[in-house]
């Protein structure tokens, strides 16, 4: 499945259109982009019961002032929660697709359940994939670990996927092995897949592997961009932004 032509005409919010007291993927980012006519982007943790959460952190503190993971809560004490000391609880995707409906385009970042890049990646995929059986609107896929992006199309192989990626710096991920990251920054995953487009970071964006994939037309999207000047400088490779902190021109 290609990407659908509106990922590359709105902008995308970064974590919904958040800002002073609109916290970071809360419903309340996602219904502020929705009007302005933006794209979105969000990222999704599993909860224990197998809820898919609307949640960038594997951990609670710092959006929650909570202890613990994400993962180790139910959805009836994640529920009890609310976002950077707002009144803003965490949304389920399932939240948030009713409240998309299709009005805009929704870039789904499938967070690593690995935590490390393997391909321990659990049942977030499956979970993903029922519930955007019944979606309508243009909705895309993606993760930094390709095994999840693997283990979500053979779940949903009618869902446009890609690949989250960068230049897998050591001191960003020491975590990984340095023959694992030069394998991911040379983004050889691709294909294997059945990725169609990437979300490259804006600071790599001169990466012969963002080259060749453009020299196939593969669409390349990029975050994350927090100025008019840093927008200027990615487009002229990207084909869109994920932004956030300012308000880039809408189609």
């Amino acid at each position: 499945m290609g990407l659908h032509p509106d990922f590359l005409r709105q902008p995308i919010a970064h974590r919904g259109l958040h800002g002073p007291g609109v916290p970071e993927n809360s419903m309340a980012a996602f219904r502020a982009a929705i009007a302005a006519g933006y794209g979105i982007e969000c990222d999704i943790q599993r909860a224990a019961d197998g809820t898919a959460l609307v949640f960038h952190d594997d951990d609670l503190p710092r959006l929650t002032g909570a202890q613990g993971l994400v993962s180790a809560l139910s959805i009836d004490a994640l529920s009890q929660l609310r976002i950077l000391d707002t009144d803003e609880p965490i949304p389920t995707l399932a939240d948030l697709l009713a409240e998309v409906a299709g009005r805009v385009s929704l870039l789904i970042e499938i967070k690593d359940q690995s935590l490390r890049g393997t391909d321990q990646v659990g049942d977030l995929q499956a979970e993903v994939a029922r519930l955007l059986a019944g979606y309508g609107g243009p909705v895309a896929v993606m993760s930094f670990n390709p095994h999840a992006v693997a283990a979500f199309h053979a779940a949903a192989p009618g869902v446009t996927v890609g690949l989250t990626t960068c230049g897998y710096d050591a001191a960003d991920w020491d975590m990984l092995d340095a023959q694992t990251r030069a394998h991911l920054a040379a983004i050889a995953d691709f294909d294997r897949v059945g990725a169609s487009f990437i979300s490259h970071d804006r600071r790599d964006l001169a990466n012969p592997a963002v080259a060749a994939l453009k020299a196939r037309d593969v669409p390349v999207l990029c975050w994350t961009v927090r100025s008019a000047e840093q927008e200027a400088e990615a487009r002229r490779i990207a084909d869109n932004i994920t932004f956030e902190h300012y308000l880039p021109a809408r189609p």
